[in-house]
């Protein structure tokens, strides 16, 4: 399951650029309108088959005319990326269903490789609100979400407890328990996703939005990124390196590093995905039964993150949309989706399933994600989202090794924005 983690957790390093966005003649009324029904083809990374394939062979007993064949690319989220790209750029009808990181979709809509969906196709109003979001381009449904996912701050729970204190707030409360609590027990204060690739970026834009602010608005066409906020959600990540209370070697996370990390007992605070819950909590985890998780914090109380996650889309080139349709209403049913989370370990969209006592038993973070998947917003929408992230993972990796001040950053990333929308 390593791929739909990362893709969840947002690990988008870019892999191609592209030149432009002509799509292949596909009309709006065009591809998933369509009553055509035949066999399918779904698209995904890699590392699925452990509960993916039970869920398709379901599909294909009860309906044997419209068999489903499961393409399974590369674990790398960059690399599925690129081979679903090569394949969509060539005009080939072989994928009908793809499975689509959630910051794809307005790139994917924006060249033509997928079809609009009718929105009354599908029940909207049963998912977690924001997630639809994720999945609309342009005001219009080119997806439907298959998984969720919002980042947490992970605590240690036996430390605060001992100091009699609780899991932070907001960012003055995180600061002072990080500079002060942390080094008395030996440990580093918090950490997040600090190398330079997506998940940078993914924090950078969740300082900036807890703050106030955003990087793009109107649907990506607007520059927002010189602002107030921006600066101060800048500013707090470079005087937590400038302060000592985010470590140099956080400066090298990715999930896996920040979440070892945490999971090794050295560190007090990590923002990251709900999959480090069940990963800390396993046998051989020395903080397994001593942390806790809650929403992130910000400026003058919680914060908020960024979605991750995948969406299921209709290729604008497949043969038999009707039957697309059709399976991506059944992976996202409510009896699907929680196989979703207890066969796969992933965060469902049907809102339903996050106040069901018996799952809240099982996966005890489900409150505390659902809490941070409603107030959590989209990635930056752009059909060049590829570039938009590069810019400001350049950006924050220079505030946050002190070669820039957070004014000079975001002056430079308005301007380098305004470039990548001029491209357009």
């Amino acid at each position: 399951m390593r791929w739909m983690r990362a893709a969840g957790r947002g690990l988008l390093v870019a892999a191609v650029v592209l030149a432009g966005y002509a799509g292949f003649g596909v009309r709006a009324d065009q591809g998933a309108a369509s009553g055509a029904r035949g066999p399918l083809t779904l698209v995904t990374a890699g590392d699925l088959t452990d509960y993916l394939s039970p869920l398709l062979d379901d599909w294909n007993d009860g309906h044997p005319g419209e068999r489903v064949t499961l393409v399974e690319l590369p674990d790398s989220a960059d690399e599925s990326r690129a081979q679903m790209i090569s394949e969509l750029r060539s005009g080939s009808s072989r994928f009908d269903v793809l499975n689509i990181d959630v910051a794809w979709t307005s790139e994917f809509a924006a060249a033509g490789w997928i079809s609009p969906l009718e929105r009354d196709r599908f029940p909207l109003d049963t998912f977690l609100r924001p997630v639809v979001d994720t999945a609309t381009f342009d005001g219009r449904l080119y997806a439907v979400p298959y998984v969720t996912n919002a980042g947490l701050l992970y605590y240690r729970k036996d430390i605060l407890d001992e100091e009699g204190e609780k899991p932070p707030r907001t960012w003055a409360e995180l600061v002072r328990q990080a500079r002060t609590i942390a080094p008395e027990h030996g440990l580093d204060g918090y950490a997040g996703q600090f190398l330079p690739y997506e998940g940078l970026a993914v924090n950078v834009t969740e300082a900036v939005h807890s703050a106030g602010g955003s990087i793009l608005r109107d649907d990506g066409a607007r520059v927002a990124v010189d602002s107030d906020a921006a600066r101060a959600g800048l500013r707090f990540l470079a005087d937590g390196v400038r302060d000592g209370w985010i470590s140099r070697d956080a400066l090298g996370y990715k999930e896996e590093e920040s979440r070892r990390a945490f999971q090794d007992g050295r560190l007090l605070f990590l923002r990251n995905w709900p999959y480090v819950y069940a990963d800390a909590s396993a046998p051989g985890s020395k903080v397994a039964g001593r942390f806790g998780a809650v929403p992130l914090p910000g400026p003058d109380g919680p914060g908020t993150s960024v979605l991750g996650g995948s969406n299921l889309a209709v290729s604008s080139r497949s043969r038999h949309p009707a039957s697309a349709a059709d399976l991506i209403s059944y992976l996202t049913s409510e009896r699907v989706q929680r196989q979703v989370l207890t066969r796969g370990s992933l965060p469902p969209v049907r809102a339903a399933l996050y106040e069901d006592p018996e799952l809240i038993r099982a996966y005890p973070y489900l409150p505390t994600l659902r809490q941070s998947v409603l107030s959590a917003v989209p990635r930056p929408k752009s059909p060049r989202y590829d570039q938009v992230s590069l810019a400001v993972q350049a950006v924050a990796q220079d505030v946050m090794a002190l070669r820039q001040t957070p004014e000079q950053a975001v002056a430079r990333l308005a301007r380098e924005l305004r470039a990548v929308s001029r491209r357009g």
